[in-house]
């Protein structure tokens, strides 16, 4: 499975680079902070595989790693995914070292 960083993330997006970023978080969670990607909680995976984009790059991520992982596994085992990336540590590890003033 392929890896984005926290770092890289942002860059992407001050760089204003065309991606996709979705969490899979609930919309709870998703309520309280959230990094501008469009919500689709991981239960949801099966039913929305379409409004994952095959032509660019997409990063995926959760609270920590472990939801957006399973997403991608899923997506990439059973639809043939190759442009999913992973955010390692999810959106905690970007409050750490990015933005401290989100709540995740």
């Amino acid at each position: 499975m392929k890896e984005i960083s926290v770092t890289e993330l942002k860059e992407l997006i001050d760089k204003g680079e065309n991606f996709q970023l979705i969490d899979v978080r609930e919309p709870g969670e998703f309520q309280a902070a959230n990094l501008g990607g469009e919500l689709i909680p991981l239960a949801t995976v099966p039913k929305n595989v379409e409004k994952f984009s095959k032509d660019k790059m997409v990063v995926v991520h959760c609270r920590s790693g472990k939801r957006s992982g399973d997403a991608i596994r899923f997506l990439e085992t059973n639809f043939g995914y190759t442009n999913l990336y992973n955010l390692t540590g999810g959106i905690l590890a970007y409050k750490t070292e990015i933005d401290p003033s989100l709540n995740p």
